[in-house]
C-alpha cells in the first residue's frame, strides 16, 4: 500500500473511531488535555497562542479559548483560498462563518507577527510517540507549520494516538503531542 493509500486508511479508520465515541467523552477528555497544558510551564509563560476553533470531531477548544482570551492573545487560523490566515479572538462577537467550512473564525486585521506566537496548539487526525501529524489532507497547518518557528504542540484524543503516522517530506513534526493521560515526551 502506497503513503496515499495508508493515509487514506487511516482517516477513514480515525473517522470510524471519532463516529462512536460519545460527547460527554469528549468533552471530558478535552479538558484533562487542556488542564495538563494550563499546568505546563511553557503555557504559564507564553503570552501570544495559536488555537483553533474546534468542530464537533475535534478536541473540543471553545471553552479554553473563552477562559484565556482576556488574558492571552489568543489567535485562531481562518482559512483563506488554500492557507490559513492568523486574526485575534476578541469574543464571540468578532466571530463569524469561514467562507470555506462554516467553521466560526474572527473577522479583523490579519495577524502577521509570528515571531511573537510562542505557543501553537495544533489538532490533527491522528499523531504517534515520534510526535508525527496527519491532518486532514489539505496541508493547511503544514504550510503555516513550516513558517513558525513557534512550539507546536498536538492534541488529541487517546484513540488519535497511533504506532505509526505515514509521513511525506512537508509534513512538520510536532515538539510535543498532549492526550488526555498528559505530554507524550
Amino acid at each position: 500500500m502506497d503513503l496515499k493509500e495508508q493515509k487514506k486508511e487511516l482517516r477513514k479508520t480515525i473517522r470510524e473511531k471519532k463516529k462512536a465515541f460519545p460527547d460527554q467523552e469528549k468533552k471530558s477528555q478535552s479538558k484533562e488535555i487542556f488542564s495538563h497544558i494550563e499546568e505546563s510551564e511553557l503555557f504559564k509563560r507564553s503570552n501570544t497562542v495559536l488555537l483553533y476553533w474546534s468542530m464537533d470531531d475535534e478536541v473540543c477548544t471553545h471553552d479554553f479559548i473563552m477562559k484565556w482570551y482576556e488574558s492571552k492573545t489568543i489567535l485562531l487560523p481562518c482559512v483563506v483560498g488554500d492557507d490559513l490566515v492568523l486574526r485575534v479572538f476578541q469574543g464571540m462577537e468578532s466571530m463569524k462563518a469561514g467562507e470555506q467550512f462554516g467553521i466560526l473564525e474572527p473577522v479583523g486585521e490579519i495577524y502577521e507577527s509570528y515571531e511573537k506566537i510562542e505557543l501553537m496548539i495544533i489538532p490533527g487526525v491522528a499523531f504517534d510517540d515520534k510526535l508525527h501529524r496527519m491532518g486532514r489532507g489539505r496541508g493547511f497547518y503544514d504550510r503555516l507549520l513550516s513558517v513558525a518557528q513557534s512550539t507546536k504542540i498536538g492534541i488529541c484524543y487517546d484513540f488519535q494516538m497511533v504506532e505509526n503516522v505515514p509521513v511525506e517530506e512537508f509534513d512538520v513534526v510536532m515538539n510535543n503531542v498532549v492526550t488526555p493521560k498528559g505530554f507524550v515526551k
